[in-house]
Formats: structure tokens, sequence, C-alpha cells
């Protein structure tokens, strides 16, 4: 059975740096720390992670809320989360919410019981949220959030984002533009569609509310929202998706009603899932920093662990605008 002293050896530090870093990370340099994990990762050494929680009265748990694990967005944002939670020492518990409130009470109930140290919520805040996560006493982050969280935030600007891609279309000569949006009630549906209209606004063209169809980020409701396209008197020559899932459903009902995507309708998406790549045509979409995110809202977080003053409460990351192929000037 590996130790202490083999571990130390092999990172070419001192046992009492080792020690350090799984005990009190914050206490040691982040070159140390990988030197100290890839050594650990090396040999399997299991630290007594009981004594040492007894010890510090911390579960060096973090509990992760997602909305949806099987969406590829937040699976990315958990990785970045992940790789700084195991570089200071600590493990995540993922808690499956499926954005229903009443789940993310249940898993809340591992703070009360010790089971985890604090959280970071991967959905946008509501309202109902200030007396379940805000009055548990625990240091709480929202990664993904949105405007007028009322705790440390991570996020992009979600209205700039969707303006930017109007902005593309209407460069390109579209002026009949429609958007599927997600649940109404939804934070970043209600950000993403100011910058829908607010593009808009400055170029003169009228805002027309049949035009707007209300999805719920499935690929499900997408296809749904291009079957109502089809149909319309005066179809729009772009759509804007609030997010990559519904671009794909789009996609997928616009070519089986025989339109082809961008020829006859133009296509753009939000996030920048992986398979955005590889369908066909690849989709024009906005590039969230997912794995930043994670990141960003992971060190944040463990600042407020070890009561460090932290500069600022919103932490605002940038986005990108990527130009593919479900997007042309109409004819």
């Amino acid at each position: 059975m590996s130790n202490i002293r083999e571990v130390a050896e092999l990172a070419g530090v001192s046992t009492a740096t080792v020690s350090r870093a799984i005990s009190n990370p914050d206490k040691v340099s982040e070159k140390a720390l990988k030197k100290v994990q890839s050594a650990i990762d090396q040999i399997g050494y299991k630290p007594n992670m009981m004594a040492r929680n007894f010890r510090f009265h911390r579960a060096y748990s973090i509990l992760v809320l997602v909305p949806d694990l099987a969406n590829s967005f937040f699976s990315t944002v958990v990785k970045g989360i992940e790789d700084v939670a195991r570089a200071k020492g600590y493990s995540i518990l993922l808690g499956d919410t499926r954005d229903s409130l009443e789940r993310e009470k249940e898993y809340l109930r591992l703070l009360s019981t010790s089971q985890a140290d604090g959280v970071i919520q991967l959905r946008p805040h509501r309202a109902e949220d200030v007396s379940s996560f805000v009055n548990t006493g625990f240091p709480v982050v929202n990664a993904c959030g949105c405007v007028g969280t009322p705790y440390p935030t991570v996020r992009i600007d979600n209205a700039a984002a969707q303006k930017t891609v109007v902005d593309y279309l209407i460069s390109l000569g579209h002026t009949k533009i429609a958007a599927v949006t997600g649940l109404k009630d939804n934070p970043h549906s209600l950000r993403r569609l100011s910058g829908y209209k607010e593009a808009l606004a400055s170029a003169g063209l009228p805002f027309d509310e049949s035009l707007v169809v209300e999805g719920d980020y499935s690929k499900w409701s997408g296809l749904n929202a291009a079957t109502q396209f089809v149909h319309m008197d005066k179809r729009p020559t772009a759509v804007v998706s609030f997010n990559d899932e519904m671009a794909i459903g789009l996609i997928k009902g616009f070519k089986t009603a025989g339109l082809n995507v961008p020829s006859d309708i133009s296509v753009t998406g939000f996030d920048d899932m992986e398979v955005s790549k590889y369908i066909d045509p690849t989709l024009t979409t906005i590039a969230q920093p997912a794995t930043e995110l994670g990141k960003t809202a992971m060190n944040l977080l463990f600042k407020l662990l070890n009561n460090k003053d932290i500069s600022q409460t919103e932490y605002i990351l940038p986005f990108e605008l990527l130009v593919r192929e479900s997007t042309a000037a109409p004819k």
C-alpha cells in the first residue's frame, strides 16, 4: 500500500507539503498542488479522508446542482468545476434536479447533515431561491447565472450575446427574423429575448410577436417550432434559437418539410455544444466558455469557504459568435 512518503518522493516535495496539499490546499502553491495530485494519481495513494474531515470539521465536498445532466453544456461546466475542486482537495456531489425546486430542496439537505460544505447552482436564480439557498448559512455560487443574483455569480452577458447573433443576421440582409425562446419565465430566455428585441430596434425593424415561439430548450420543442414556421403565410428567412438543442430540432423540422438550411432559411443556436460542429449543416452559434464558467465558479466558492475577501460578486466572461454553415444571405 502506498504512503505519503512515496507521494512526496515522486512529487519532489516534502511530506509536510503533501500533507498541506491534502488538508489545506490553499496554503500550497498551484504548481506544488499539481505535482502532488499527479503523484497521488500515479501511485494510487488514498489519504485518510475521514480523519482529515474530522480534524477540520469539513466534508471537503461541494454540492453541484444541475438542471439537466443530459445537456452537454452543463456537463462541460461540471468538468471545469471538478478540475479545480480536485486540485484543491475537494470532491463534488452531483444533484440532477431536473429543474425542480422540490428536488433541489432534497439535495440541499446534504448541507444540514454536513455532507457538503457549499453549493454551486447551474441554473439561473429565481425569486424563490432566497429562502432555499441564502438562508442555509452555507456559501453559494451561481454559475451560468443571470442579472440580480443575490449571491456571487459567474455568467456571460446573455442579452448582448443574442443581440450579436441578430445583428449578424441583419448584416446578411435578413429582415424577417423569428425566435425560439426557452420557457417564458426563464431568466436566460428573458435576457436573450431582450437582446433579440434590441437588435431589431437598432436596425429599425418592427418586433412581431407572431414570430416568437416559446420552447423549452429541448430538441422536440425546436422541431415543433419548425412546423409552426413552415405553415406561416409569410415564412421568416431566419430563426434564432435560444440554445443549440432547439436549433438542432429546427434544422430537422425544416429538412423534413423540404426546406434547405441555409438556402431557404437560416438557423442559429446558442451554447456551442460539441455536436454543433458535426451536424449538417454545421451550426452558427454563440460559444459560451463552459469550462471557464465552471473553473471560475469553483475558485470563487473556494475563497468563500476559506473566508477570503472577493474583489467582486459578479464575473462576466466573454462569449464568441461562431459563424458556420447554417446561415447565409436570404434569397
